[in-house]
C-alpha cells in the first residue's frame, strides 16, 4: 500500500527519538494524514508483511457488541488484547463500551447512549449532518479503561451514494498498530456503507503522535525495500443489512497475496 510506505518514509525522514511511558523509545512525528480513495475496488489491507484478517474482524466484531472482555475474542481465535486484560479477562469502557454504551447523567442518574445505532439512524435520516460522530474519548471513564484510547473518535461523510470516514488517532504505532487500524476501519465503512445502501468511498486518518519503537526500525526498512501486491478485495454477505448481525462468517477476504511476515514486540 502505497499510501502507508509514504507515511513510514516521512517518519523515519522526520522523525525524533522520543522517550515515552512504555520503556522503549520511539522515532515519532506529530500531525500527519492519511488518504486511502476507493476503498470499494480494493481493500486497504498491508501487503509488504502479513496481517492478520482474521484478528481485525473479530476485533471489530466485538467493539461492535459493546463487550469489553476477552473471551468474546479468545471465542474467535483472537489474542491481541491479552497483555491489558485483568486476571477476569476484562478491559474495562473501553472502545466497545463508549460505541454502544457511551455514560450521560440524566436527573442523577446514569444512562446509556448507543453511539453506533445513532450514527446509522443519522446516515440513512439526515446524511449531510456534521456531527455524524462516534467519541471513544469519554474523559469521565478514563481511569476505567485498561488503556485509554488510541484513535480516539472517527467521523462520517455522507451523501445519498457513498460514504467516507475520518478517524482521529492520538497515538499511532506505526508498525503494528497502524496497518491494523486502517484495515479495521476500512472493514467498519464498508459494512455502514451495506447497511445504509451506500457505497463506500474514502478512508482517512489524521494523527497526533506518529511513532516508529526503535525495536521495529529494521523490519520498517525491510518493508520499504518490498514492492507492494494488489489490494485484496472484502467480500460481505450481502444478505446482512443490520451491522450487529454480522458474524465472522460474513466476513471473507479473497486473492491477499503478501510478503513474509514480520515480527515484533508490542510496547505495552
Amino acid at each position: 500500500m502505497k499510501e502507508y510506505l509514504d507515511l513510514v518514509k516521512d517518519v523515519i525522514g522526520e522523525g525524533h527519538l522520543r522517550p515515552n511511558r512504555t520503556g522503549v523509545n520511539a522515532f515519532s512525528v506529530f500531525g500527519k494524514h492519511l488518504e486511502i480513495k476507493n476503498i470499494n475496488e480494493g481493500f486497504p489491507l498491508l501487503t509488504t508483511k502479513f496481517v492478520s484478517f482474521n484478528s481485525i474482524k473479530a476485533e471489530l466484531l466485538w467493539f461492535l457488541s459493546g463487550d469489553s472482555n476477552v473471551q468474546f475474542l479468545h471465542d474467535r481465535n483472537c489474542t491481541i488484547w491479552d497483555d491489558w486484560a485483568n486476571e477476569d479477562g476484562d478491559l474495562g469502557k473501553i472502545y466497545g463500551y463508549q460505541w454502544r454504551k457511551a455514560e450521560k447523567f440524566v436527573n442523577g442518574k446514569i444512562e446509556h447512549v448507543d453511539q453506533i445505532s445513532n450514527l446509522i439512524e443519522g446516515i440513512k435520516n439526515d446524511p449531510s449532518s456534521r456531527r455524524l460522530i462516534v467519541n471513544s474519548w469519554n474523559v469521565c471513564n478514563l481511569d476505567e479503561m485498561a488503556l485509554p484510547p488510541c484513535h480516539t473518535f472517527f467521523q462520517v461523510y455522507a451523501s445519498f451514494t457513498s460514504i467516507s470516514l475520518q478517524v482521529y488517532q492520538r497515538s499511532a504505532d506505526l508498525f503494528l498498530g497502524v496497518p491494523f487500524n486502517i484495515a479495521s476501519y476500512a472493514l467498519l465503512l464498508c459494512m455502514l456503507a451495506q447497511v445504509t445502501g451506500r457505497i463506500p468511498d474514502r478512508l482517512l486518518f489524521t494523527f497526533g503522535d506518529i511513532h516508529i519503537y526503535s525495536n521495529h526500525y529494521k523490519q520498517m526498512i525491510t518493508q520499504l525495500q518490498r514492492a507492494p501486491f494488489y489490494r485484496p478485495k472484502l467480500v460481505l454477505n450481502p444478505d446482512i443489512k443490520d451491522i450487529f448481525k454480522f458474524q465472522m462468517d460474513d466476513i471473507k477476504l479473497e486473492n491477499y497475496t503478501h510478503h513474509p511476515k514480520l515480527t515484533g514486540e508490542v510496547a505495552v
